[in-house]
């Protein structure tokens, strides 16, 4: 009889136990990110890489099993390049440079290559892909003799000017796909580490505020003082460079007009699992 009962209570010990480690589901995770953004478009028409600009971020992340994931996340970097990092002739003339913020709202997927369960030491670690949509506010500006000034509301592509109807304001509101790859490694049952990098496909060619060709005559371009405007001295530059006379003739070639702009973030992660208890059932 005694062995009966020690055997009884082996048996209920070990269901208590796996009931306790069942009823533990992970709901997902909520994390901060931080790293360095940077930008491809008409001024790094090459993909170079110079001067990245810091990124950070906040996300949650559902977990559908433990391969496949939701993310929403949230994001503010800053954007920026200039001409005079090129090689390329025209550009060093050209002289045109840009900032901006960026705010964005995405939500991506997520797709582990290896089962992921924290708190599992041999299922700790998985490199990942992630892909989804969102949308961001930028809104280009440029330093002039130490001032700064937004370059949207200048129109220096004749936008807004009566001699060109059709050159509407560009829209401070773009879509953005998110493409990238990264890696997760669980360093406590309650905290995930995560390194990304992540390209941002846009819908807009004016993030850097340059898309199309010179409007040299859309805005007056003095004033009656004789002095230059500050919608002229901004939309061309090349006064600044060479023999000081300006290369922006009327339908010169300013930018790139059918390639989008682009920008890239690489990110490391540090994330929360959160967990939910799900009473337990023997069967």
């Amino acid at each position: 009889m005694k062995k009966v009962l020690i055997s009884i209570w082996f048996i209920v010990s070990e269901l208590a136990a796996s009931a306790q480690t069942n009823a533990i589901v992970q709901e997902g995770e909520l994390g901060v990110t931080l790293g360095a953004a940077h930008y491809f478009g008409d001024l790094n028409t090459n993909i170079s890489v110079n001067r990245p600009k810091p990124a950070l971020g906040v996300f949650f992340r559902k977990q559908f099993g433990e391969y496949i994931a939701l993310r929403l996340g949230l994001h503010y970097a800053q954007l920026g390049y200039s001409d005079i990092y090129s090689k390329n002739d025209f550009q060093l003339r050209r002289n045109l440079s840009f900032n901006s913020n960026i705010w964005e709202a995405t939500l991506q997927g997520d797709f582990n290559f290896m089962r992921f369960v924290p708190g599992e030491p041999e299922f700790g670690f998985t490199p990942y892909v992630t892909l989804g949509a969102g949308v961001f506010n930028y809104n280009p500006y440029a330093y002039l003799g130490g001032h700064k000034y937004f370059l949207r509301p200048l129109g220096t592509e004749g936008q807004g000017s009566s001699l060109y109807p059709e050159r509407r304001a560009y829209n401070a509101v773009a879509f953005c796909m998110p493409l990238g790859m990264g890696i997760k490694y669980n360093i406590s049952p309650n905290l995930n580490f995560s390194f990304e990098i992540a390209y941002r496909f846009t819908t807009t060619d004016y993030l850097d505020d340059v898309s199309t060709y010179y409007y040299p005559d859309a805005f007056a371009a003095s004033l009656p003082d004789g002095s230059r405007t500050l919608w002229y001295k901004l939309q061309d530059r090349s006064y600044e460079t060479g023999d000081g006379i300006p290369i922006g003739t009327k339908g010169r070639q300013r930018g790139f007009r059918n390639q989008p702009d682009s920008y890239v973030m690489a990110e490391i992660g540090l994330a929360f699992t959160l967990t939910s208890y799900k009473c337990p059932s023997y069967r």
